[in-house]
């Protein structure tokens, strides 16, 4: 999957996280720890130089050379979902039932 591109043969020491930075060059920081202060400064291991090309993901293997792997982008497509078809009900008017008017109440004169 991964091809070499350079051959550096860098041994690795434990506890720094090594990298190929902008200008194609290894370098190393410090890896943070639990209740550590580390330092945020990075180092360059070698000066190897390589021109790096869009789309590859470049690193420092286990043998300690510059390999390139090919970047995965968006990995394995979805299914599309089946859309389900929803009938739309049409708009029906409330029947409203008319209230009967109240009677009123007659009053009768004393006489």
């Amino acid at each position: 999957m991964a091809k070499v591109v350079k051959k550096l043969g860098i041994k690795k020491e434990p506890g720094y996280l090594y990298f190929i930075n902008g200008n194609g060059d290894v370098a190393r920081v410090q890896m943070a720890r639990a209740g550590q202060k580390t330092s945020k400064r990075k180092e360059i291991v070698e000066k190897a130089g390589i021109e790096k090309e869009s789309g590859y993901l470049y690193f420092l293997d286990k043998n300690g050379n510059i390999a390139a792997a090919k970047m995965m982008r968006g990995g394995r497509k979805k299914k599309k979902a089946a859309k389900k078809k929803t009938a739309k009900k049409k708009a029906t008017k409330k029947k409203t039932a008319k209230k009967k008017a109240a009677k009123k109440k007659t009053t009768r004169k004393r006489r």
